[in-house]
């Protein structure tokens, strides 16, 4: 069975007072819900974030971790760094690694692994650039990168992974995709991984939508059948918002 998932990435964003300040306010305005909520802080404020929410219904992710268990990787972050600090969840193939970093659907397969490995989640992302919905390639671009990083998988791990859409002309951008360009997308993924899989794995792995989601229209976009909750960026700095979005649902 998916669950429904809002997940809040902080990006580099909120120093450790401003974490502190924000999971504090999130936590008294919170109301129960069943939806799954996520925050993914920085690195320096994982520690405390974690603390803050033991016994609520809040989870902290990070927003990356590199693939070796230990070494000479100057700032980097190992998994079992994240779960020392009780993180188990994290964010890879976000479409900023992968433009800014040069992060390859190899590289992301082995930080899948090495997530997997420990017990971790991994909320996994990816989609396509603008000139690729353009040029009607969208499809092949998102089943490319879903089937290079993950479908080497056996079908239990899937139970440790959730899926991110991103359609990148959407993000930062103010830009929307359309509940429908959603949906449709989302259903195409779903169906993917049903083909190489079954169709009841499919529908239980939770897909989310990341390409600016607002309180405006989170609602029209959750109450797509196969969109499954948000990876929310900008709106996810402000805990008005952010509880909007949770809401929505």
């Amino acid at each position: 069975m998916r669950k429904q998932i809002v997940a809040g990435n902080w990006k580099m964003n909120n120093d450790y007072v401003d974490s502190e300040l924000f999971v504090s306010k999130l936590l008294k305005e919170l109301k129960h819900t069943t939806t799954e909520v996520i925050i993914a802080p920085p690195f320096t404020s994982l520690l405390a974030s974690s603390n803050s929410v033991k016994g609520s219904q809040v989870i902290v992710a990070a927003q990356n971790m590199h693939f070796a268990e230990n070494g000479a990787y100057t700032g980097e972050v190992s998994a079992a760094m994240l779960k020392s600090v009780g993180v188990k969840t994290v964010i890879l193939g976000h479409s900023e690694r992968r433009a800014y970093f040069n992060e390859s659907d190899d590289l992301l397969a082995k930080k899948v692994n090495t997530a997997l490995a420990h017990g971790m989640r991994s909320i996994f992302c990816f989609g396509e650039e603008l000139e690729d919905r353009k040029s009607g390639n969208e499809e092949a671009i998102v089943g490319a990168q879903i089937k290079n990083a993950l479908f080497h998988l056996p079908a239990a791990a899937w139970e440790h992974i959730v899926l991110a859409y991103e359609p990148v002309w959407a993000i930062g951008t103010g830009e929307t995709a359309s509940p429908e360009q959603a949906q449709d997308m989302h259903a195409f993924i779903r169906e993917t991984v049903a083909k190489k899989y079954s169709k009841k794995l499919a529908e239980d792995v939770s897909i989310l939508y990341g390409g600016s989601v607002k309180p405006a229209n989170a609602k029209e976009i959750f109450s797509k059948p196969d969109v499954d909750g948000g990876l929310i960026g900008g709106a996810a700095l402000d805990v008005e918002q952010f509880l909007a979005i949770i809401n929505a649902f």
